[in-house]
């Protein structure tokens, strides 16, 4: 397991807005999340005529086994890589778990979109959460596989080079933002590109670019899919402006490159 991501690694998070990091957590971690989230939703693990819904979302978790998950030296030093030292705050809980299960039934929540980081005016309404330019809140998107993930077991769908475009649509709408869904609706205009989906050994972290458009799809697998998709959260806004000379970390990079001539 290599100490820091290489440069070929930085190269495909600025350009294609992921990094897959293999073994960012242990197998017996990924079992231990696993046997709390049965405990917390009503159906058997053993009995798959209880998992009548095709999907079950589960909140926020602060065990040991999830703090664990998210700590990992590996992980703290991509982090630092990727949004520099000192400029992200640690994960003390785990969450949300969107945990997939087989079914034919549309889980209805299949659109792409791209994860919101500050409130609104309606704290609690989260599709009035925002996203602006600076990313405000939301240093990365964070896949943690806590399951191993087929293709046919319900893989998030990753749009490649899709958070530079998404840059140029947030740019005109300055600090306040779009709204989730005012962002969400626009999305379909963006230029067609490559896909590629979140699969991998339970102790799999994809860290993506805040930008990156992203979707879920139906479970058409045998065994349910755990998964979460916390934020890193910052402890201050991503510079986006000033001179080429300056040092801009990957994440700063990505928009910087997205925007082109478009930075003020």
């Amino acid at each position: 397991m290599p100490d820091r991501l290489s440069k070929n690694q930085l190269d495909e998070f600025i350009h294609n807005g992921l990094v897959r990091i293999d073994q960012a957590f242990s197998p017996e971690i990924a079992l231990a999340a696993r046997q709390i989230l049965w405990n917390d939703m009503d159906v058997d693990p053993n009995n798959p005529s209880t998992w009548k819904k095709p999907v079950i979302r589960l909140g926020m978790y602060a065990q040991e086994p999830f703090v664990q998950a998210a700590n990992t030296e590996i992980l703290h030093r991509a982090f630092d890589q990727l949004v520099g030292p000192g400029r992200w705050l640690p994960c003390r809980s785990m969450g949300t778990f969107p945990v997939r299960f087989p079914s034919t039934e549309d889980p209805g929540d299949t659109g792409w979109h791209v994860d919101a980081g500050f409130p609104g005016t309606e704290p609690a309404n989260f599709f009035e959460w925002r996203v602006n330019i600076r990313s405000k809140g939301r240093a990365l998107l964070m896949l943690f596989l806590f399951s191993d993930v087929g293709e046919k077991d319900a893989p998030t769908r990753l749009r490649l080079g899709s958070h530079r475009d998404v840059a140029r649509l947030l740019k005109p709408a300055g600090e306040q933002g779009l709204s989730f869904m005012e962002l969400a609706g626009k999305l379909a205009d963006l230029p067609a590109r490559n896909e590629l989906t979140a699969t991998g050994k339970a102790g799999t972290v994809y860290l993506c670019h805040p930008f990156l458009a992203h979707a879920a799809q139906p479970h058409h697998g045998t065994e349910p899919r755990f998964l979460a998709q916390p934020p890193l959260l910052t402890r201050e806004g991503l510079r986006i402006e000033g001179s080429a000379e300056e040092n801009y970390f990957p994440v700063e990079e990505a928009i910087r490159i997205g925007l082109e001539n478009h930075i003020s």
